[in-house]
Protein backbone atom coordinates (compact mmCIF):
# COMPACT_ATOMS: atom_id res chain seq x y z
CA UNK A 1 0.00 0.00 0.00
CA UNK A 2 2.49 2.62 -1.11
CA UNK A 3 0.06 5.01 -2.81
CA UNK A 4 -1.48 6.41 0.39
CA UNK A 5 1.91 7.49 1.67
CA UNK A 6 2.79 8.88 -1.72
CA UNK A 7 -0.17 11.24 -1.35
CA UNK A 8 0.84 12.03 2.21
CA UNK A 9 4.20 11.63 0.81
CA UNK A 10 4.36 12.08 -2.81
CA UNK A 11 0.31 14.15 -1.48
CA UNK A 12 19.97 29.90 -13.71
CA UNK A 13 21.24 33.10 -12.82
CA UNK A 14 23.86 34.05 -10.24
CA UNK A 15 21.71 34.78 -7.21
CA UNK A 16 21.78 38.18 -5.57
CA UNK A 17 22.15 37.69 -1.83
CA UNK A 18 18.87 38.62 -0.15
CA UNK A 19 18.37 36.82 3.17
CA UNK A 20 19.84 33.67 1.65
CA UNK A 21 23.20 31.98 1.43
CA UNK A 22 24.52 30.58 -1.80
CA UNK A 23 26.47 27.34 -1.94
CA UNK A 24 28.84 26.18 -4.62
CA UNK A 25 27.14 24.35 -7.52
CA UNK A 26 26.96 20.60 -7.04
CA UNK A 27 28.27 18.05 -9.46
CA UNK A 28 25.66 17.05 -12.03
CA UNK A 29 25.47 14.21 -14.52
CA UNK A 30 27.82 14.81 -17.48
CA UNK A 31 24.97 15.18 -19.95
CA UNK A 32 23.21 17.77 -17.77
CA UNK A 33 26.46 19.67 -17.14
CA UNK A 34 26.74 20.49 -20.84
CA UNK A 35 23.18 21.78 -21.05
CA UNK A 36 22.37 23.32 -17.66
CA UNK A 37 23.72 25.80 -15.17
CA UNK A 38 23.00 24.99 -11.54
CA UNK A 39 23.06 26.72 -8.17
CA UNK A 40 21.80 25.75 -4.73
CA UNK A 41 21.56 27.37 -1.33
CA UNK A 42 19.59 28.05 1.83
CA UNK A 43 17.24 30.96 2.41
CA UNK A 44 15.88 32.37 5.67
CA UNK A 45 12.15 31.71 5.32
CA UNK A 46 9.72 32.28 8.20
CA UNK A 47 11.89 30.53 10.78
CA UNK A 48 13.29 27.94 8.34
CA UNK A 49 16.58 27.56 6.57
CA UNK A 50 14.91 26.47 3.35
CA UNK A 51 16.99 24.54 0.84
CA UNK A 52 16.48 25.38 -2.84
CA UNK A 53 17.95 24.58 -6.24
CA UNK A 54 17.94 26.63 -9.42
CA UNK A 55 18.56 25.27 -12.91
CA UNK A 56 18.66 27.17 -16.19
CA UNK A 57 19.81 26.62 -19.77
CA UNK A 58 23.58 26.83 -19.91
CA UNK A 59 24.96 30.29 -20.64
CA UNK A 60 21.61 32.03 -20.30
CA UNK A 61 21.18 34.88 -17.82
CA UNK A 62 18.40 34.32 -15.28
CA UNK A 63 16.15 37.05 -16.63
CA UNK A 64 16.16 35.46 -20.09
CA UNK A 65 14.51 32.21 -19.00
CA UNK A 66 10.91 31.76 -17.87
CA UNK A 67 10.65 30.57 -14.27
CA UNK A 68 8.95 27.28 -13.35
CA UNK A 69 8.61 26.55 -9.62
CA UNK A 70 8.42 22.86 -8.65
CA UNK A 71 6.78 21.90 -5.34
CA UNK A 72 7.22 18.33 -4.11
CA UNK A 73 4.76 16.05 -2.33
CA UNK A 74 4.78 14.92 1.27
CA UNK A 75 7.57 12.62 2.41
CA UNK A 76 9.59 13.61 -0.64
CA UNK A 77 12.66 15.52 -1.76
CA UNK A 78 13.50 17.41 -4.93
CA UNK A 79 15.17 14.42 -6.64
CA UNK A 80 12.66 11.80 -5.48
CA UNK A 81 9.77 13.69 -7.10
CA UNK A 82 11.38 15.63 -9.91
CA UNK A 83 14.73 14.01 -10.70
CA UNK A 84 13.51 12.70 -14.05
CA UNK A 85 11.82 15.89 -15.24
CA UNK A 86 14.11 18.70 -14.08
CA UNK A 87 16.73 18.14 -16.83
CA UNK A 88 13.93 18.26 -19.42
CA UNK A 89 12.15 21.36 -18.10
CA UNK A 90 15.44 23.20 -17.58
CA UNK A 91 16.42 22.96 -21.25
CA UNK A 92 13.92 25.71 -22.01
CA UNK A 93 13.24 27.57 -18.76
CA UNK A 94 14.61 28.45 -15.36
CA UNK A 95 13.56 25.83 -12.80
CA UNK A 96 13.33 26.63 -9.10
CA UNK A 97 12.74 23.78 -6.64
CA UNK A 98 12.77 23.75 -2.86
CA UNK A 99 12.35 21.33 0.03
CA UNK A 100 9.54 22.28 2.38
CA UNK A 101 9.48 22.24 6.18
CA UNK A 102 11.09 19.09 7.68
CA UNK A 103 11.70 17.62 4.21
CA UNK A 104 15.14 16.72 2.89
CA UNK A 105 17.64 19.47 3.62
CA UNK A 106 15.17 21.96 5.13
CA UNK A 107 14.84 22.06 8.91
CA UNK A 108 11.71 21.91 11.06
CA UNK A 109 10.37 25.06 12.74
CA UNK A 110 8.81 23.19 15.68
CA UNK A 111 5.19 23.66 14.59
CA UNK A 112 2.70 21.47 12.73
CA UNK A 113 2.84 21.55 8.94
CA UNK A 114 0.02 23.08 6.94
CA UNK A 115 -0.61 23.70 3.26
CA UNK A 116 -1.28 27.36 4.00
CA UNK A 117 2.08 27.75 5.76
CA UNK A 118 3.88 25.91 2.97
CA UNK A 119 2.29 28.32 0.48
CA UNK A 120 3.49 31.30 2.51
CA UNK A 121 6.97 29.76 2.77
CA UNK A 122 7.24 29.34 -0.99
CA UNK A 123 6.05 32.92 -1.50
CA UNK A 124 8.72 34.19 0.93
CA UNK A 125 11.44 32.15 -0.78
CA UNK A 126 10.50 33.62 -4.16
CA UNK A 127 10.56 37.12 -2.66
CA UNK A 128 14.05 36.42 -1.31
CA UNK A 129 15.12 35.22 -4.75
CA UNK A 130 13.57 38.33 -6.35
CA UNK A 131 11.07 36.33 -8.41
CA UNK A 132 7.92 38.41 -8.89
CA UNK A 133 5.88 36.00 -11.01
CA UNK A 134 6.31 32.40 -12.15
CA UNK A 135 4.64 29.26 -13.41
CA UNK A 136 4.09 26.56 -10.79
CA UNK A 137 3.96 22.77 -10.91
CA UNK A 138 2.98 21.06 -7.68
CA UNK A 139 2.73 17.31 -7.30
CA UNK A 140 0.48 15.52 -4.75
CA UNK A 141 0.67 17.50 -1.48
CA UNK A 142 2.69 20.01 -3.50
CA UNK A 143 -0.32 20.42 -5.77
CA UNK A 144 -2.46 21.32 -2.77
CA UNK A 145 0.23 23.80 -1.70
CA UNK A 146 0.26 25.26 -5.22
CA UNK A 147 -3.50 25.76 -5.04
CA UNK A 148 -3.02 27.61 -1.74
CA UNK A 149 -0.42 29.83 -3.41
CA UNK A 150 -2.98 30.74 -6.07
CA UNK A 151 -5.49 31.54 -3.31
CA UNK A 152 -3.19 33.39 -0.90
CA UNK A 153 -0.64 34.90 -3.30
CA UNK A 154 -2.38 35.16 -6.70
CA UNK A 155 -0.01 37.92 -7.85
CA UNK A 156 2.82 35.34 -7.98
CA UNK A 157 1.07 32.89 -10.29
CA UNK A 158 1.21 33.14 -14.07
CA UNK A 159 0.07 29.56 -14.79
CA UNK A 160 -0.09 26.46 -12.62
CA UNK A 161 -0.06 22.71 -13.06
CA UNK A 162 -1.76 20.64 -10.36
CA UNK A 163 -0.45 17.07 -10.41
CA UNK A 164 -2.64 14.65 -8.40
CA UNK A 165 -3.70 17.43 -6.02
CA UNK A 166 -6.27 16.88 -3.26
CA UNK A 167 -8.69 19.69 -2.41
CA UNK A 168 -11.65 17.78 -0.89
CA UNK A 169 -11.75 14.80 1.46
CA UNK A 170 -14.01 12.95 -0.96
CA UNK A 171 -11.26 13.15 -3.59
CA UNK A 172 -9.75 9.87 -2.36
CA UNK A 173 -11.39 6.54 -1.42
CA UNK A 174 -12.88 6.49 2.08
CA UNK A 175 -10.43 3.82 3.29
CA UNK A 176 -7.57 6.30 2.77
CA UNK A 177 -8.48 8.25 5.90
CA UNK A 178 -8.48 5.18 8.13
CA UNK A 179 -5.12 4.18 6.69
CA UNK A 180 -3.70 7.61 7.49
CA UNK A 181 -4.88 7.44 11.09
CA UNK A 182 -2.90 4.22 11.51
CA UNK A 183 0.11 5.35 9.47
CA UNK A 184 3.54 4.38 10.75
CA UNK A 185 7.02 5.07 9.45
CA UNK A 186 7.37 1.47 8.31
CA UNK A 187 4.48 2.10 5.87
CA UNK A 188 6.61 4.67 4.05
CA UNK A 189 8.03 3.32 0.77
CA UNK A 190 11.67 2.35 1.11
CA UNK A 191 12.58 4.50 -1.90
CA UNK A 192 11.32 7.63 -0.12
CA UNK A 193 13.12 6.75 3.10
CA UNK A 194 16.36 6.22 1.19
CA UNK A 195 15.92 9.46 -0.76
CA UNK A 196 15.50 11.38 2.50
CA UNK A 197 18.56 9.77 4.10
CA UNK A 198 20.69 10.55 1.06
CA UNK A 199 20.28 14.31 1.50
CA UNK A 200 19.22 15.09 5.11
CA UNK A 201 21.87 16.33 7.51
CA UNK A 202 20.20 14.43 10.39
CA UNK A 203 18.58 11.20 9.23
CA UNK A 204 16.91 10.68 12.63
CA UNK A 205 14.47 13.45 11.61
CA UNK A 206 12.83 11.02 9.17
CA UNK A 207 10.33 10.11 11.90
CA UNK A 208 9.53 13.79 12.44
CA UNK A 209 8.88 14.34 8.74
CA UNK A 210 6.58 11.33 8.67
CA UNK A 211 4.65 12.46 11.73
CA UNK A 212 4.24 16.03 10.46
CA UNK A 213 2.86 14.81 7.13
CA UNK A 214 0.62 12.14 8.63
CA UNK A 215 -0.94 14.57 11.12
CA UNK A 216 -1.59 17.12 8.37
CA UNK A 217 -3.46 14.54 6.30
CA UNK A 218 -5.48 13.18 9.22
CA UNK A 219 -6.74 16.72 9.89
CA UNK A 220 -7.16 17.67 6.23
CA UNK A 221 -10.12 19.99 5.59
CA UNK A 222 -11.87 20.76 2.33
CA UNK A 223 -10.75 23.92 0.57
CA UNK A 224 -13.91 26.08 0.35
CA UNK A 225 -15.61 26.21 -3.05
CA UNK A 226 -15.58 30.01 -3.14
CA UNK A 227 -11.78 30.07 -2.79
CA UNK A 228 -11.31 27.58 -5.61
CA UNK A 229 -13.81 29.32 -7.88
CA UNK A 230 -12.07 32.67 -7.39
CA UNK A 231 -8.85 31.37 -8.99
CA UNK A 232 -8.14 33.11 -12.29
CA UNK A 233 -4.75 31.64 -13.20
CA UNK A 234 -4.76 29.28 -16.20
CA UNK A 235 -4.51 25.78 -14.73
CA UNK A 236 -3.67 22.30 -16.00
CA UNK A 237 -5.00 19.49 -13.81
CA UNK A 238 -3.30 16.09 -14.19
CA UNK A 239 -4.02 12.72 -12.58
CA UNK A 240 -3.25 9.12 -13.48
CA UNK A 241 -6.07 6.78 -14.39
CA UNK A 242 -4.88 4.51 -11.56
CA UNK A 243 -4.21 7.42 -9.19
CA UNK A 244 -5.25 7.55 -5.55
CA UNK A 245 -7.03 10.79 -6.56
CA UNK A 246 -10.38 9.91 -8.13
CA UNK A 247 -11.35 11.00 -11.66
CA UNK A 248 -14.54 12.51 -10.23
CA UNK A 249 -12.49 14.76 -7.97
CA UNK A 250 -10.30 15.97 -10.85
CA UNK A 251 -13.34 16.61 -13.05
CA UNK A 252 -15.06 18.64 -10.32
CA UNK A 253 -11.89 20.70 -9.77
CA UNK A 254 -11.73 21.30 -13.52
CA UNK A 255 -15.32 22.58 -13.45
CA UNK A 256 -14.59 24.90 -10.52
CA UNK A 257 -11.47 26.59 -11.93
CA UNK A 258 -12.63 28.76 -14.80
CA UNK A 259 -9.49 28.71 -16.97
CA UNK A 260 -8.52 25.08 -16.52
CA UNK A 261 -7.70 22.04 -18.61
CA UNK A 262 -7.82 18.40 -17.50
CA UNK A 263 -5.63 15.45 -18.45
CA UNK A 264 -6.08 11.89 -17.20
CA UNK A 265 -2.92 9.96 -18.04
CA UNK A 266 -2.45 6.16 -18.02
CA UNK A 267 -0.62 5.09 -14.85
CA UNK A 268 -0.49 5.57 -11.11
CA UNK A 269 0.21 8.41 -8.68
CA UNK A 270 3.20 10.30 -10.09
CA UNK A 271 4.08 7.80 -12.80
CA UNK A 272 3.60 10.56 -15.38
CA UNK A 273 6.59 12.49 -13.95
CA UNK A 274 8.79 9.51 -13.09
CA UNK A 275 8.29 9.83 -9.32
CA UNK A 276 10.83 7.57 -7.67
CA UNK A 277 8.44 4.88 -6.36
CA UNK A 278 6.90 4.41 -9.83
CA UNK A 279 10.07 3.75 -11.83
CA UNK A 280 10.06 0.38 -13.59
CA UNK A 281 13.00 -1.39 -15.29
CA UNK A 282 11.50 -0.57 -18.71
CA UNK A 283 11.12 3.16 -17.92
CA UNK A 284 11.50 5.45 -20.94
CA UNK A 285 11.70 9.23 -20.97
CA UNK A 286 8.94 9.46 -23.56
CA UNK A 287 6.47 8.19 -20.94
CA UNK A 288 6.70 11.53 -19.12
CA UNK A 289 4.21 14.36 -19.62
CA UNK A 290 6.82 17.12 -19.92
CA UNK A 291 5.91 17.99 -23.56
CA UNK A 292 2.23 18.32 -22.63
CA UNK A 293 3.05 20.57 -19.67
CA UNK A 294 5.40 22.71 -21.73
CA UNK A 295 2.76 23.10 -24.45
CA UNK A 296 0.31 24.33 -21.81
CA UNK A 297 2.83 26.71 -20.22
CA UNK A 298 3.89 28.16 -23.57
CA UNK A 299 0.37 28.69 -24.84
CA UNK A 300 -0.52 32.38 -25.25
Amino acid sequence: MKQPFQLLGSLLFILTTCNHTKTEPKEMEPKATKELDFASGYSEVNGLKMYYEIYRPAGQAGGQAKALVLIHGGGSTIPSNFGKVIPLFAKNRQVIAMELQAHGRTNDRGTDSSFEQDADDVATLLHNLKVDKADFFGFSNGGTTTLQIAIRHPELVHKMVLGSALVKRNGVPEWFWGFMQQSKLEHMPEQLQTAYKEVASDTTDLQLMHDRDAKRMVHFKDIPDEQIEAIQAPTLIIIGDKDIITPEHAIELHRQIAHSELAIIPGGHGEYIGEITTIQPDFKENQLVVPMIEKFLDKK
